[in-house]
């Protein structure tokens, strides 16, 4: 069977290989067409040129070739070659390098001209122990890897401490950081454990972001303190030049009983993935550490909930009897009151094993309202069953189950599945929690920054800086009900935070026009209106300018705002006389909100209008033609928009 540390890619490859060169005389990799030919003309008794002639003085391919005999296993071999005088020793290794088959072949002179004496023993010894040591080290963190846990300690029975560990969020530090990053946070954390572990502790890069650490003859008091302390540390730690990322660690420890490693690093991981259900916590089968360290002496509270739905009580009693140590169970005998359930505690279950043929409502109606109510995307089912026929199966992974298992079943692997499902799950629900947050934080910051230099503009025009805040408001909420009465405009759904965001730049060209005509406290010239309306080009060319960001949508939706905010639906308006849906929707939006605020508002040059009479001013069209949706949207949000104002005067 393929070991995973036989699977590399093409970079680890050629850092193994030159480690390979230091240590060994010669060392080749053979390709897969190399090795077919090798069979070939072994199956055809013919004999091809050996590869090797020039070292090992041989005209021909061996009768029985080492690294054809790995190429066909899928393993490892090792072979003595004598040659007259001389000694090699040969390790032919099988590997996979992204996705390809190779062998490694590695050659080790034992002596020169005469028989080996002790001393080049002795080299050869310390070479091989050499080489075994960098083969069992991960090249980045120096950690052990995977492979050495395999081959030394997997099988090994010993009193010790067994603690999974797994860092929150790291794939999103790859993603949002790069690699490097990724590679820099991985090195630090494994510094971090070395810092709090003794000399006669084991700590392996168990996979990815995973760390396994094994520490003999540890007391419960003892392996809890280390663990805090590695949890501590770890959250304290910055990442060298990246002071923003906040590291934490789920973690899960046992202390083996009679059983082998294995069996305790499996009991481990599944207390890991019951932590990072919450993140950064400390669980054991005894005590919890929560993410302020704080002790419960209890797990209950954190155990992911699995809803059993059969209307057989003999097979509910089966599942929650092999689940219910790890797992708090919740049970249902039909579809009804599964539903009722799910709508009960929602994602607060982790997992449903669900039955088809039952009363009321069967599997499948389940399976439906579910997907009705958009609850298969957040929750999981693995459907369990006595109906094995391909189109029960097929109509089941089609309404979105996880996983299908046909009674009867071994206990062990319905397990494992359910571990391995609520463990995807898990980290697919935080890594989308992730992804909103930072989305919602990144959106956070672009109207701050938009804010800020939209009152800039707002502060050069005399004004108090609430018009920015006010057509905000407006066009936020003139969108929800145009997006409610009409589905004429898709683009404005897909955009809709972006339009509202945007909206508070609409007058940044005015930051280009004369202050006395910007602030005139009386009617505009036609010469000095001209010289206003220039604003709107201004802005739009500012946009255009920043080169580097023409194809953010949110510079896209600002341009079409600035540019054509004071277009109207009939072709009259400026700066380019736009008619109907030429105009952006978002434009025609802020334009409306636009009007309707500077009818509303105080100016220089004018006395704020009541509510009704600039609603009954835009309605008679004295303010110019909008698009007739957009005004039964006005006529429909009326009274919010009032009572916004309202509450704004009274708070001043």
């Amino acid at each position: 069977m393929m070991k995973q540390q036989d699977i590399m890619t093409r970079e680890r490859a050629e850092a193994e290989l030159a480690c390979l060169r230091e240590i060994f005389s010669e060392v080749r990799l053979l390709d897969k067409q190399y090795m077919e030919q090798l069979q070939r003309q072994q199956v055809e008794r013919q004999k091809l040129p050996c590869q090797w002639h020039d070292f090992l003085q041989k005209e021909h391919q061996c009768d029985r070739c080492s690294s054809l005999e790995a190429f066909l296993s899928k393993k490892q071999n090792t072979k003595l070659e004598i040659l007259e005088t001389d000694v090699y020793f040969v390790i032919s290794r099988y590997v996979e390098i992204d996705g390809e088959p190779y062998v490694i072949e590695m050659f080790k002179r034992l002596h020169d001209n005469s028989v080996m004496d002790t001393l080049e023993r002795k080299r050869l010894v310390n070479k091989l122990i050499g080489y075994k040591e960098k083969v069992y080290r991960d090249v980045l963190t120096e950690a052990y890897n995977r492979r050495y846990y395999e081959e030394e300690l997997k099988q090994k029975n010993f009193a010790a401490g067994v603690a999974m560990l797994d860092l929150d969020d790291f794939k999103l530090y790859n993603d949002t950081y790069g690699h490097e990053v990724g590679d820099l946070v991985l090195k630090t954390t494994a510094d971090v454990i070395r810092k709090n572990i003794r000399r006669s502790d084991t700590l392996i890069r168990y996979g990815g972001d995973e760390f396994l650490l094994i520490l003999p003859d540890m007391k419960e008091t003892e392996f809890l303190k280390k663990l805090k302390k590695i949890k501590t540390d770890l959250v304290q730690t910055s990442i060298p030049g990246y002071s923003r990322i906040q590291q934490s660690v789920s973690i899960g420890g046992v202390l083996t009983g009679e059983e082998s490693i294995e069996s305790a690093v499996k009991r481990a991981d599944q207390l890991m993935y019951q932590a990072k259900n919450q993140k950064n916590m400390i669980v054991t089968e005894n005590i919890t550490y929560d993410e302020n360290g704080e002790e419960n002496t209890t797990r209950e509270d954190i155990k992911q909930m699995i809803l059993i739905v059969d209307d057989s009580e003999m097979n509910r009693a089966i599942l929650s009897h092999m689940l219910e140590k790890d797992y708090r169970i919740l049970e249902a005998s039909n579809g009804v009151e599964c539903l009722e359930m799910m709508q009960q505690y929602g994602t607060g279950i982790s997992l449903v094993l669900l039955d088809i043929v039952m009363p009321k409502t069967d599997g499948f109606e389940v399976l439906a309202h579910m997907n009705r109510e958009h609850w298969i995307e957040e929750l999981p089912v693995v459907m369990i069953s006595s109906e094995d026929s391909e189109s029960y199966i097929r109509h089941a992974y089609e309404l979105g189950v996880s996983d299908y298992i046909s009674r009867p079943f071994d206990t062990k692997v319905v397990y494992q599945r359910v571990f391995n499902t609520i463990k995807l799950y898990t980290k697919q629900r935080r890594l989308s929690t992730l992804v909103t947050d930072q989305m919602y934080e990144k959106e956070k910051n672009n109207q701050m920054l938009v804010s800020v230099l939209s009152q800039i503009v707002e502060f050069r025009n005399g004004e108090s800086g609430l018009h920015v805040l006010h057509i905000n408001r407006l066009t936020g909420i003139l969108i929800d009900f145009l997006l409610q009465k009409t589905d004429r405009y898709p683009s404005a759904r897909q955009q809709q935070n972006l339009i509202i965001t945007a909206s508070a730049l609409h007058d940044i060209g005015k930051i280009g026009i004369d202050e006395k005509i910007l602030n005139k406290p009386g009617k505009l010239t036609k010469e000095e209106f001209e010289v206003m309306k220039i604003h709107t080009i201004i802005g739009a060319s500012m946009l255009d300018s920043l080169e580097f960001y023409q194809n953010e949508m949110m510079i896209k939706i600002a341009y079409q705002i600035c540019r054509w905010h004071h277009e109207r639906y009939d072709g009259r308006g400026y700066p380019d006389g736009l008619k109907g849906d030429e105009i952006p929707i978002a434009a025609q939006i802020v334009a409306l909100a636009d009007v309707y605020d500077a009818l509303v508002s105080e100016r220089v040059y004018k006395k704020a209008f009541p509510h009704e009479v600039a609603m009954q001013m835009i309605l008679n069209g004295e303010c110019g033609v909008f698009n007739p949706i957009l005004m039964e949207c006005l006529k429909d949000a009326g009274d919010k928009i009032h009572a916004l104002y309202v509450e704004e005067a009274e708070q001043r």
